[in-house]
């Protein structure tokens, strides 16, 4: 009898801790790890998160050396979840993309993508 309480706990405790992992806007995918940017053009670039995202309640930023901010604009993409971001003309070098975004259950994520800017043919 106690082994079973203890089990029926157990099952309980994991099947809330997969539906409040599940709860928060995950990066799945993104268009850098596909294509890099090019140095002096402007550029688009997509998220895709595992959950669709509150877009005004939601701000992606550029981050430049010297850690400075410049938020970007963004839209939503063409599938669910995805976001696209407009990227200014960069030099060559090394950016961020820092975002906070809302799921549309009211969690928020913030993470942090690194990406290079290399120079065009």
């Amino acid at each position: 009898m106690f082994i079973n309480i203890l089990y029926s706990l157990l099952l309980l405790v994991i099947m809330l801790g997969t539906n409040d992992a599940l709860a928060h806007a995950i990066v799945t995918g993104t268009s850098l790890s596909i294509q890099p940017l090019m140095a002096d053009r402007n550029s688009i670039v997509s998220l895709q998160f595992n959950s669709d995202v509150e877009l005004s309640l939601s701000k992606v930023y550029l981050v430049r050396e010297g850690d400075i901010f410049e938020e970007l604009r963004k839209s939503k993409g063409i599938k669910p979840g995805e976001l696209f971001v407009v990227i200014p003309p960069l030099s060559a070098g090394s950016y961020a993309i820092r975002y906070k975004v809302f799921a549309a259950d009211g969690h928020i994520t913030e993470n942090t993508i690194r990406f290079k800017v290399t120079m065009g043919h």
